[in-house]
């Protein structure tokens, strides 16, 4: 058996990716898509249909109506290949609006229910800024159900859970890219591989806090940067995995055993913790990574979004 099919037993694999002729060879159950994604997919022969038919069949509509409509185009598309949910990602620049990202999260909900599609195949991202959890959390009690990315903290999964977030996405590799960097010289690459990697250190301890303490939001690891880092989260709820790293996965025949465990989590000694506003805030700003990586992230997710509004006005 090979490591992608092997993996498949422990953890749901999700396909991280907008190119969706991609998708079909690696028979995930959901797909993720962001910002960068689709933008990538839309400047490839093979997808700039999907633009052009969305411009030409609603011309007039305001820039961010067209957005939207062109998120959820990829995301039917994805939806008719795998047999579970799409991630579509509000715009990154209502990241710290609370009342703008549920408008803007309940617009992709209503596009997709009029193309057909139920309301629990899709979960709407949403960046885990305090105003983004926020939002989830008024989104989750209407029935929409959300994914929070661009989490680097504990203290931001904490706040998730207590939210009651559908699912959240942390990101292994650009935590590892933070301590590397940040280590310069020093760094030993052998000393920060598997369970040792500080990526999958974090997801490990959001895991097990999850399951100690009974939290239903799943845990979803992302941005990964090599084989290794998945093969050590072996057992997370879902692994949303790029496609060059599925193919190498497919391609290995190395055994690959179970590395998180809920059951084996319940016997953690773990202290329950909890966050309001201030609180979350501080701990946060405690946190150089995440507070470098979390703004970092939504700058990069914003001049993507801004390289789509160019491509879509230059129609």
């Amino acid at each position: 058996m090979n490591q992608l099919n092997a993996l498949k037993q422990f953890t749901t694999v999700v396909a991280d990716t907008g190119d969706f002729k991609q998708i079909e060879a690696f028979q995930p159950t959901d797909a993720t898509t962001n910002p960068s994604l689709i933008l990538k997919a839309v400047q490839k022969p093979e997808y700039r249909s999907l633009l052009n038919e969305t411009v030409a069949k609603f011309p007039g509509r305001a820039l961010d109506e067209i957005t939207d409509r062109l998120l959820v185009r990829f995301g039917c598309e994805i939806l008719s290949i795998v047999p579970g949910r799409v991630s579509t990602e509000v715009d990154a620049r209502l990241s710290f609006d609370t009342s703008a990202t549920i408008s803007r999260a309940e617009r992709i909900i209503e596009l997709y229910q009029a193309e057909g599609i139920h309301i629990d195949r899709v979960l709407v991202k949403v960046a885990s800024t305090w105003e983004g959890i926020q939002a989830a959390a008024e989104l989750e009690r209407r029935g929409i159900h959300t994914n929070l990315t661009l989490l680097f903290s504990f203290c931001q999964a904490v706040a998730c859970g207590q939210a009651k977030v559908q699912l959240i996405s942390p990101f292994v590799g650009r935590i590892y890219d933070w301590y590397k960097k940040s280590a310069g010289a020093a760094w030993v690459e052998a000393d920060n591989t598997g369970a040792n990697d500080p990526g999958v250190k974090s997801v490990t301890q959001i895991y097990n806090y999850y399951k100690k303490f009974g939290i239903a939001t799943e845990v979803m690891g992302a941005s990964f940067r090599n084989v290794g880092q998945i093969t050590a989260l072996a057992g997370c709820d879902l692994l949303t995995i790029s496609p060059d790293l599925l193919a190498i996965l497919a391609n290995t025949d190395a055994p690959l055993t179970r590395a998180l465990d809920a059951e084996a989590a319940k016997t953690l000694d773990l202290t329950p913790v909890s966050f309001d506003e201030a609180s979350f805030r501080f701990a946060l700003n405690q946190d150089a990574m995440a507070t470098e990586k979390l703004a970092e992230g939504i700058r990069a997710f914003c001049v993507d979004a801004g390289k789509l509004d160019q491509l879509l006005l230059g129609h």
